[in-house]
């Protein structure tokens, strides 16, 4: 399964809400890169819904398989098992990543048992993953190689515009004496061949490591 995470870069989210027997779950789903912003996260949620009475959590950090990718979860104050669990197992079982998931719930006075509980944070959590999906907020995370390709600033609108059409991802442009595109590819071979194709041989490209990127879910 392809890591997956919401589009925009860090700081994106999505807020949902279901209701079950009259207690309100609200759900924040929030991309994040590091724990102090995953801890942020349920923070800021605590803050705007101080009369909840629970505010459980879940958030995964780091490519999937990775030995230091970071997973955690609070029940704060449910029962043990019942609310941030479910929540890592609803984000792990759809294959998202670096992310930050926050419940509010307002209890409605009916108690729900521990089986009910463990359904609804569950229910909640994939709703905000749904929405997310059913909006077009939803990118694949992949380890791609990265390469410059420096070009005139007469030239670069019209190459940039003819790579992203040959399927090219271009992460950026950064302007100076000349333009230079930022590219990821998988096949570094390919690349070149397109490469070559528009701007006619006149460019060459330079590489520059590896990184994670948002690829088109």
């Amino acid at each position: 399964m392809s890591d997956l995470t919401l589009r925009g870069g860090v700081g994106s989210r999505v807020d949902t809400e279901i209701e079950i027997k009259r207690s309100r779950f609200l759900c924040r789903l929030v991309r994040t890169e590091t724990e102090d912003a995953a801890h942020a996260v349920v923070d800021t949620a605590r803050a705007e819904h101080w009369k909840a009475r629970h505010h459980c959590s879940a958030f995964v950090l780091g490519p999937s398989g990775a030995p230091n990718q970071i997973r955690r979860s609070n029940d704060d104050g449910e029962p043990s098992g019942t609310a941030g669990r479910p929540m890592l197992e609803a984000l792990d079982g759809r294959g998202f990543v670096d992310c930050a998931a926050v419940v509010s719930r307002y209890f409605g006075g009916t108690l729900l048992g521990t089986g009910g509980l463990v359904r609804a944070y569950s229910d909640a959590m994939l709703t905000a993953i749904d929405v997310a999906q059913s909006r077009g907020l939803v990118v694949r995370r992949e380890r791609r190689q990265l390469f410059r390709l420096a070009l005139s600033h007469g030239d670069a609108g019209r190459i940039e515009a003819e790579l992203r059409q040959r399927g090219v991802l271009v992460l950026g442009t950064d302007y100076g004496r000349e333009a230079v595109l930022r590219l990821a590819d998988d096949d570094a071979e390919r690349l070149a061949a397109v490469v070559a194709g528009v701007t006619a041989g006149g460019a060459e490209l330079e590489s520059v490591g590896h990184e994670w990127v948002d690829v088109e879910a």
